[in-house]
């Protein structure tokens, strides 16, 4: 009789974790959860998708709180990130948002300086300035002066 291997859950300790709340209770079956290095979220009941963001990919973070959730003390967490599975996060009816805010933030930015991640803000900037560039002075005959300042 063959043997079984035992798998090893590494399961990393989770930080923080709520679900989507209906009216202020969590009737939902969308989860959750951020650890050191990842956003999770899952969802589904019979059928389950899970899903995680690497923290040091998020770019923005925002709280939007409509009059109904703050009447019932909930708010939405928007991520935005490069994460091609999931660019845009909305936790939506989530417990003391300003809160989750602050705390995915922190970790966002423990977990850039762990990777060594530096971001440009102004991205379309890269090439201004630089011959031969896109956004850059147009060069046509190659001589490294633009043609907007050569004399003829």
């Amino acid at each position: 009789m063959a043997k079984r291997k035992k798998i090893e859950k590494n399961t990393p300790e989770m930080l923080w974790s709520d679900r989507k709340r209906i009216l202020g209770m969590p009737l939902t079956f969308i989860k959750y959860s951020l650890s050191e290095d990842r956003l999770f979220f899952e969802t589904g009941f019979f059928n389950t998708r899970s899903d995680e963001i690497l923290l040091y990919r998020v770019r923005d973070i925002s709280v939007t709180i409509s009059f109904w959730q703050r009447f019932t003390k909930v708010g939405t967490v928007t991520v935005n990130s490069t994460d091609t599975s999931a660019p845009i996060l909305a936790m939506r009816n989530i417990k003391q948002p300003r809160e989750v805010k602050e705390l995915i933030h922190k970790q966002v930015e423990k977990a850039k300086l762990a990777y060594r991640v530096r971001y440009t803000e102004m991205m379309g900037d890269l090439g201004a300035g630089v011959p031969g560039m896109p956004g850059g002075p147009v060069d046509l005959d190659g001589d490294g002066i633009p043609d907007a300042l050569e004399n003829e």
